[in-house]
């Protein structure tokens, strides 16, 4: 079997990993990385994915996804356990992939949906916390003539305040103060939903699908690539890197905490979006709280503080898929000048995150596609990542016998999700592109 880079945790040779993924954490440190990297506000896009899909397709869709990305996730773990105990642990995706597949090529296939995954990620976030600081700026100040590339500046400077907190591990308080933020949002949301259906204001519920049978297939592939990204993690690896080995069995734990928010926030969020607003559910349901030709449908206090919510919850997101961006880079540069992450020396470690940071805030002012560019990430990113290979590596560790439940289970896994990987990314795409028309370079409105 073709050797992938050596995994082993060696200062001299591999000091931006050693750094950036210290191995210290328990199973609830775990459990709250996950949840970060998991539910966070796009839960707010749910509604927005129902659309395309109807009551009973969405319910379905949410549902099986749910079990299937658990599934895999449980699945990615034995395999690390199982390398671990061969004496390969792991910390990366990329080496994991190489050394069970075999294959060089699939280091390089897994860095780039990582590094994909990551930075569309760490754009959304910025972008979206910029527009949270919008929709307050508006409230406050009607006529104001700020901008939302200027409030998406003043989160990339706020990121790249918060992109020096130097290790994953170092996030844990950070990321149980995600959790509970999550559901102080959804409970407000939800909240505010029911209000806004049931108020004299609220607007004609219509859960009607769109008339074009060809626009529907679109629709619907789309909405399954959104709603792919927001149970996506294609993390997991490094963050069962910061558990303190050995690992068996804390990230089953982590992942039963992880998905008992999941349950809680995910199908409320989607349920009350979706009965208020119907096939007028904006990618962002604040928006949708907050329409442009008419009062606010919900209490100012519970949309501002659902706000400030979200915008603290997104400083978390980005920074947690940052991290692998960051040992990727710190891991290059450490390679050439060995030692150089050592937690006296700042300097490199300043400016590396400082650049990407930045790269990310541009990317976010000038592209301001929220719902879009969910979709496409969930397509060629989420799904290829967390519902086809860890079946895959699984099956090649493992080594179940063809006759086998499991062997036929996450065949048919893998063969249903890249097919639907491959019809998503298309017609995710192809909507980016429709959506193209609607905006100018640097526009204050996130087109959906």
């Amino acid at each position: 079997m073709a050797q992938p880079p050596q995994p082993e945790l060696r200062l001299d040779s591999d000091a931006g990993a050693v750094f950036v993924l210290e191995s210290k954490g328990k199973w609830w440190h775990a459990g709250f990385h996950l949840t970060t990297a998991i539910v966070g506000p796009t839960i707010l896009t749910l509604p927005y994915a129902f659309r395309g899909l109807g009551w009973i397709l969405g319910f379905f869709c949410l549902t099986v996804m749910g079990c299937v990305t658990f599934y895999s996730y449980y699945l990615m773990s034995l395999v690390l356990d199982h390398c671990e105990k061969a004496g390969r642990r792991h910390i990366r995706f990329r080496e994991l992939a190489a050394d069970v597949l075999g294959s060089g090529w699939m280091f390089y296939f897994v860095i780039f949906i990582q590094t994909a995954i990551n930075t569309g990620v760490g754009i959304g976030a910025i972008l979206l916390a910029g527009e949270c600081l919008q929709i307050m700026y508006s409230n406050l100040s009607p006529s104001g003539s700020l901008k939302l590339y200027e409030f998406i500046a003043m989160v990339t400077v706020v990121m790249i305040a918060l992109s020096q907190i130097p290790t994953f591990h170092s996030l844990r308080h950070l990321n149980f103060a995600s959790l509970v933020l999550s559901l102080g949002y959804t409970f407000l949301v939800v909240g505010a939903c029911i209000h806004a259906g049931l108020s004299k204001n609220a607007p004609h519920k219509d859960y009607s699908l769109e008339s074009s049978s060809s626009s529907r297939v679109f629709s619907a592939f789309t909405s399954i690539s959104i709603i792919a990204a927001i149970f996506g993690n294609g993390i997991l690896p490094e963050i069962q890197a910061t558990l303190a080995p050995p690992a068996t069995g804390k990230m089953f734990k982590g992942l039963l905490m992880c998905y008992s928010v999941i349950l809680v926030t995910f199908y409320s969020a989607s349920v009350s979006g979706f009965w208020a607003f119907g096939n007028k559910s904006n990618s962002n349901i604040l928006k949708s709280l907050m329409p442009d030709d008419g009062p606010s449908l919900a209490p100012t206090i519970v949309i501002g503080l659902a706000v400030i919510f979200v915008l603290l919850q997104l400083l978390a997101i980005g920074l947690v898929y940052s991290q692998v961006a960051y040992e990727i880079m710190e891991k290059q540069s450490a390679n050439v000048n060995q030692g150089m992450f050592s937690k006296r020396n700042l300097i490199p470690r300043l400016i590396l995150r400082t650049l990407y940071v930045i790269f990310c805030g541009f990317m976010a002012a000038m592209l301001p596609f929220f719902g879009d560019i969910n979709g496409v990430i969930g397509a060629i990113g989420f799904i290829p990542l967390d519902f086809v290979l860890p079946m895959l590596l699984y099956n090649m560790t493992y080594k179940p016998k063809t006759s086998s439940l499991i062997y036929w289970i996450n065949l048919f896994i893998m063969v249903v999700f890249t097919g639907a990987g491959i019809m998503g990314a298309f017609s995710s795409i192809r909507k980016l592109v429709v959506d193209a028309n609607k905006f100018k370079l640097f526009s204050s409105d996130v087109v959906d």
